[in-house]
């Protein structure tokens, strides 16, 4: 089950070993990693980039590789709740984002199937129709030209839809290589995950499992922030999960790229696979992490029902999943992480839109490295903390925060190790003990434990990934407990049955 983008291989780089010194050290070498390192070096600076896994290999490798401004039906919220200055700065930032990724694939030459597009947001709903037109009015008065239609190329009818002209799509993880390929050589460390970050005076020590870089800076680019304290960003975020075909249609398919205003969310674009034929891209049926009362098995199912419903002589390719994390105000976290830690720096919360986001935060954090003055760094404030404009959310992650955390250690668990089927896991009674356990075969099972090493929430089992997911924070182990996705710096504890 891998992604189209997974299908281009990337430059092996060593792992990290002993001391090293740097100017900057960047923790994930994904797309907003890579760009900022990208930026600060070309100011000179020396830049190290830790990656726990293979760069581009996790968020960035499963992304929809949509770039645009257009993040749904958003403008109006962010004038309602935050006023007309603060979204035409949103707006403007993403806007400037677009045209830099053109501008860097253009000066370096970078292969990635770069193509203009227009972006839009379309209904089938007579409620959402009257919201498009509001969003129309609201991203004019920003001085923006969006446009409503009641035509668009998709090959179904819509009641309506919001147009942003020449916006963009390409191939991610090409795009990266491109970058990375352009940086020093002793830049980029693979298979060197951070497990502690630590003050010791001027500079900052930031340790993997074989080595230890000395930097002025840090900055956390890895997705969600592996420093619980004192950025409290678990308090401010959660991860969805949300889902993506790629589909030989065997017909010729429509320009443009497409997200519904409608529940459920779907999406749409093209794109190109390894031999030049254009792939129909289905995404959507999408969850909070961890979630384990949704059927996993079913996302996909939707998905591919829903292309065999547009085009019935369709196969399914590449099947994938991500997870982006959100914001209680829905605005990405981009700054310094905490005040108690100056020079440190993080960018996270993307919701969903991390192409053009990334490269706001590049840009932002670069620039206050290079004590440079970036117009848009003030609504982006990573150490914000603002519950009001969304207090459901805000107090359904508390109350799952506080149950996970508290409550599930004098909950049993109600299902009996000997009921689990072959392949199958979950938390179960081991002799009076609640355990996570997977029964690979007959003989074979795995046991773990039963709460997350983040912060101690008590884990999910995902049977379509054979994973144990946390629906807390978003991390990940496989069915062995190693781990997958962070926040947590740590595999889960391996249990002796």
């Amino acid at each position: 089950m891998n992604s189209l983008w997974q299908d281009v291989p990337s430059k092996n780089y060593p792992s990290l070993q002993g001391e090293v010194k740097a100017d900057v050290c960047i923790v994930g070498a994904g797309i907003c990693g890579i760009t900022t390192a990208y930026n600060l070096s070309k100011h000179g600076l020396k830049v190290v980039v830790l990656e726990k896994d293979k760069i581009c290999n996790s968020v960035t490798a499963n992304t929809t590789g949509k770039i645009t401004s257009q993040h749904g039906l958003f403008y109006h919220y962010l004038i309602s709740n935050f006023g007309k200055d603060f979204a035409k700065k949103y707006l403007d930032s993403n806007q400037q984002a677009i045209f830099s990724i053109y501008d860097t694939i253009a000066k370096d030459n970078i292969d990635c199937d770069f193509e203009w597009q227009d972006n839009f947001v379309y209904t089938n709903s007579e409620d959402k129709l009257q919201e498009i037109n509001l969003e129309v009015a609201s991203v004019n008065s920003l001085g923006f030209d969006a446009k409503f239609c009641e035509k668009t190329d998709l090959p179904f009818k819509v009641k309506g839809a919001i147009c942003f002209p020449k916006q963009a799509q390409f191939h991610a993880k090409k795009y990266c290589i491109g970058l990375a390929g352009t940086l020093p050589d002793d830049t980029i460390y693979e298979n060197s995950r951070v497990v502690d970050i630590a003050s010791q005076g001027n500079f900052y020590a930031t340790k993997t499992d074989n080595g230890i870089v000395f930097s002025d800076f840090v900055v956390l680019a890895c997705h969600y922030p592996i420093v619980n304290f004192p950025g409290f960003h678990f308090l401010k975020m959660y991860q969805d999960t949300s889902y993506l075909i790629g589909v030989d249609t065997k017909k010729d398919l429509f320009s443009g790229m497409y997200i519904s205003a409608d529940e459920p969310v779907f999406s749409f674009r093209t794109a190109l696979d390894s031999s030049g034929k254009r792939l129909l891209l289905v995404g959507g049926a999408s969850h909070k992490t961890g979630d384990n009362s949704v059927s996993l098995d079913n996302r996909f199912k939707t998905l591919e029902n829903m292309a065999h419903g547009l085009y019935d002589k369709s196969e399914v390719l590449y099947r994938w999943h991500t997870e982006d994390c959100i914001t209680l105000d829905k605005v990405p976290y981009i700054g310094s992480f905490s005040n108690l830690m100056p020079n440190v720096f993080v960018a996270t919360g993307f919701k969903k839109w991390g192409m053009t986001s990334s490269q706001v935060a590049a840009k932002i954090i670069s620039d206050k490295i290079l004590d440079i003055e970036n117009p848009y760094a003030d609504i982006y404030t990573a150490t914000r903390f603002q519950p009001i404009s969304n207090a459901k959310e805000t107090g359904n992650m508390l109350k799952q925060t506080a149950y996970s955390l508290f409550l599930n250690k004098i909950t049993p668990a109600t299902e009996s190790y000997e009921n689990l089927k072959i392949g199958t896991g979950g938390i179960v009674n081991y002799n009076g003990k609640k355990l996570g356990i997977y029964r690979k075969s007959k003989d074979e099972i795995f046991a773990v434990s039963p709460y997350c090493a983040h912060l101690g929430c008590e884990l999910s089992w995902n049977n379509l990934d054979k994973t144990w997911d946390c629906p807390c924070h978003g991390s990940r182990y496989d069915y062995t407990g190693k781990l997958l996705m962070e926040p947590s710096k740590k595999d889960l504890e391996r249990i002796d049955l």
